[in-house]
């Protein structure tokens, strides 16, 4: 597998959602085992005749059901040459290139071959593996159990959430079943099959570890849609894009990553849930891509103390630190301070749900929002719209908390404004932030600009300092950071 935490995407916290539509394939079930569809997405809705197996008595009843099934990915691909000839065999035994070597241009160099994983879908060909095992692909083959090479096409690529469809000609393919990665529970035993380090066709046992994995510390794996399976069965590199399947003989995720092992990690491997995958794969077998439609705010997550000072019983939902001119919230009448806490009927119980839930919901789709405003819910109607690739990148929003005040301000005038790239914001320019104070820790910097001040507004000293005064224990900012708003808590302990 090529990717580990080491090259984790990123993520932005913009507010997306994807355009589902009908996926004509139909899926030949395997005759030993059980499948749980989902209507939306398979439209067959016959079943091969034979046997069934609702409840397989040993991994080997599932491994040779399923091998048919899973295919290993050769890629062949081609790299760029930046190095003088015998330069990546010095650095292998030394680290560090000669002395005094001139590094010549970029050119082409000749072909590397890659190996992934892939799974049948349908009985015409169609293969589920991971964006990155066919990215920038020269040539695909699929190789079967029985040692069948087929070449494939790259019907479709989604970067975001790394996956990608794949075909092959034919016809009458055995497939994988399709699971609920939503049903699935933590402890359950799980299967993995693959082309680890090219062996091809290796399965592994374990059990599921975690649901809804956003990242691992502060990184994460893929970007927004960040929602992974955690499982203990071996996962390594070229088992990526295969399977991994529950006790039913269903496929509940695709094998994506894994934490690296140099920083001391094991039996830590992930994969992306086979429902998101349902969502994507219409999308990539009639356009080639997701399109994405845009709601046009930016979130942060809901800590205990922005709780209290949103009047919310429980941390919960997605605090709206901005909302955009001219999108589908600010014609709605989103405000900045909102709390979304559902979406089109969905609950929003944590600010990572939001892209999820509304990358479920086309563009042009008219949907309910509930949001916790003042300590009141209140009920708005959205139009999601298309979102362009640049608008996608919008910065993350990262909550700050703190355990104790100390910064200095200065009314935020035209020429800092003009420095800053600020206009028309009007606010109290934060010029030192005191090391180890309750400002610091807050995560306060120079060049912020406080706006208000528990939801009051400030653009002079007098104003600032009236807010901030008889406020104990802590008290609530939202800053203009560069283009983007946040709110941050600054808290200290009643005896300072």
């Amino acid at each position: 597998m090529k990717r580990t935490w080491m090259i984790a995407v990123a993520a932005g916290l913009a507010a997306l959602a994807l355009v589902v539509g009908p996926f004509d394939l139909s899926i030949d079930l395997h005759p030993n085992l059980a499948s749980a569809r989902s209507e939306a997405f398979w439209t067959d809705a016959g079943e091969t005749a034979g046997p069934r197996v609702a409840n397989p008595t040993s991994f080997a009843d599932m491994a040779e059901a399923l091998s048919p099934a899973v295919v290993s990915v050769k890629v062949d691909k081609k790299v760029e040459q930046t190095a003088f000839e015998g330069q990546e065999l010095f650095e292998e035994f030394f680290g560090r290139p000669p002395q005094g070597r001139r590094q010549p241009r970029s050119r082409r160099g000749p072909s590397v071959q890659h190996a992934g994983s892939g799974f049948v879908i349908s009985g015409d060909g169609y293969i589920v593996t991971n964006n990155h095992v066919v990215e920038n692909a020269e040539k695909v083959v699929a190789i079967f159990s029985d040692g069948t090479e087929l070449e494939a096409q790259v019907v479709g690529r989604d970067p975001k959430t790394d996956l990608a469809l794949i075909k092959v000609e034919g016809e009458g393919f055995e497939v994988t079943p399709l699971g609920d990665s939503a049903d699935v529970r933590v402890g359950e035993w799980v299967m993995a099959i693959g082309n680890p380090f090219g062996l091809e066709h290796t399965v592994t046992v374990g059990i599921l570890s975690a649901k809804g994995r956003r990242g691992f510390g502060d990184e994460r794996i893929a970007g927004p849609y960040d929602d992974f399976l955690q499982t203990d069965a071996s996962i390594n590199p070229g088992n990526s894009g295969g399977p991994l399947i529950d006790m039913q003989g269903r496929v509940i995720g695709i094998n994506t990553a894994i934490a690296n092992p140099r920083i001391g990690a094991q039996g830590i491997g992930f994969a992306i849930p086979i429902n998101m995958a349902k969502d994507l794969l219409p999308q990539l077998k009639e356009t080639g891509k997701v399109t994405r439609g845009w709601l046009g705010v930016q979130i942060q997550r809901v800590t205990p103390n922005l709780a209290k000072t949103f009047e919310l019983d429980t941390p919960r939902g997605a605090l709206v630190g901005q909302v955009f001119e001219n999108t589908p919230a600010a014609k709605a009448g989103l405000k900045t301070g909102d709390v979304i806490v559902e979406f089109a009927g969905r609950e929003v119980s944590d600010f990572d749900d939001l892209p999820r839930i509304v990358a479920s919901t086309p563009p042009g789709t008219k949907v309910h929002v509930k949001v916790m405003r003042n300590g009141k819910i209140r009920k708005l109607d959205a139009t999601l719209e298309r979102m362009e690739d640049e608008e996608a990148t919008v910065p993350a929003v990262h909550e700050s908390t703190s355990s104790e005040w100390g910064f200095e301000t200065r009314r935020l005038d035209d020429e800092s404004a003009t420095e800053l790239g600020l206009e028309d914001v009007e606010g109290m320019l934060v010029v030192e932030v005191e090391a180890g104070s309750p400002a610091a820790e807050a995560g306060l910097r120079r060049g912020d600009v406080i706006l208000e001040v528990n939801r009051k507004k400030v653009d002079r000293a007098k104003e600032l300092q009236a807010a901030l005064e008889g406020q104990t224990d802590h008290a609530t900012l939202l800053l203009q950071r560069g283009q983007s708003t946040m709110y941050v808590v600054l808290e200290r302990s009643v005896s300072d």
